[in-house]
């Protein structure tokens, strides 16, 4: 590189000053930095050479090494500034090249979240119409089970009015209560009362209104059966005998009367009359009737299906 030009002999200190400002401007920015390197190069060279002068001849024994990093550093030519700039520029680039591949990376990234996230939404959103769905589904059921519920208990209510037609379980309540028995002197073979003639004030009372009746004990269902062996009665395949104690559980105010007022009634009162039977009805407030001694549940017949065409149909 050329030397700037001297400024001419006849002239003074200051213009060689302004001259020297003036080249120092025109002259380009890198190239200024390599001159001002290159000289600074030179004179920390010429200080350390003038250190070392004393002790050049140990220093060239013992330290080869260290003189090669310091020739390394002074290379002619500004070849270390160009060699840092180079190794800066090096590390520049290779930041850059890392930066672009971890924004790469960063941006795959941030998509792969974003469409996990997506997912995740949808998953939601999902559950929580399942969730909705589910509810109502719950809602209607239960109200299904309140459904079933009320018919649970319609079904217990009928099934605990069969129980006390039908004698399957214990009753109690107020009725009447009818004291029978045979004259003194009657006739065992033709003035006794006979199994017909319990069931003529049987079916009076049922026809009065009667819910539960028993005859001595032995209470009455529609599989009892009241017939004569010999003279004896049999209630449910069980002997009974005179005084016979007849209990009615039903209106107290109105069975007696109704009693009598029935065909049945009527006729087991003439033949009690004819035959001198001691007949006494009397109003109980409260009585309690077994339940019969048997299964009194049904074995053949059915219930009739309440559907159209099939009314006055029966199965045996």
């Amino acid at each position: 590189m050329a030397d700037p030009p001297l400024a001419p002999p006849d002239a003074g200190p200051e213009a060689a000053a302004r001259e020297a400002l003036a080249q120092r401007v025109r002259t380009p920015l890198l190239t200024l930095l390599t001159q001002e390197a290159l000289e600074r190069d030179y004179q920390l060279v010429a200080g350390r050479k003038a250190a070392r002068a004393p002790e050049q001849a140990a220093v060239d024994a013992v330290g080869t090494a260290a003189d090669t990093r310091a020739r390394a550093w002074t290379l002619p030519g500004g070849l270390g500034v160009v060699t840092v700039l180079l190794l800066f520029g090096l590390l520049v680039t290779v930041a850059a090249v890392q930066t672009s591949r971890n924004a790469d990376v960063d941006d795959a990234s941030r998509a792969t979240l974003i469409d996990r996230i997506e997912t995740r939404r949808d998953r939601v959103q999902d559950l929580q119409q399942r969730i909705s769905d589910l509810r109502d589904e719950n809602a209607d059921l239960e109200e299904v089970v309140l459904a079933l519920g009320d018919d649970v208990n319609a079904i217990g209510t009928r099934v605990t009015e069969l129980q006390v037609l039908t004698g399957f379980v214990p009753v109690s309540g107020g009725g009447i209560r009818v004291e029978l028995d045979n004259a003194v002197a009657a006739d065992p073979e033709t003035e006794y009362l006979r199994d017909s003639d319990l069931a003529l004030l049987v079916n009076g009372l049922w026809q009065a209104g009667a819910e539960a009746i028993s005859i001595n004990g032995q209470r009455l269902t529609a599989l009892t059966a009241i017939r004569n062996v010999s003279i004896a009665i049999e209630v449910n395949s069980f002997g009974i005998a005179p005084p016979y104690t007849v209990l009615a559980i039903g209106d107290t105010d109105t069975l007696a009367a109704d009693l009598a007022l029935t065909a049945s009634g009527q006729a087991f009162s003439t033949l009690a009359d004819q035959y001198g039977w001691d007949f006494d009805v009397d109003n109980v407030e409260d009585m309690t009737l077994p339940a019969a001694p048997f299964d009194a549940r049904l074995r053949s017949a059915r219930e009739l299906d309440d559907t159209p065409g099939r009314e006055g149909e029966g199965t045996t």
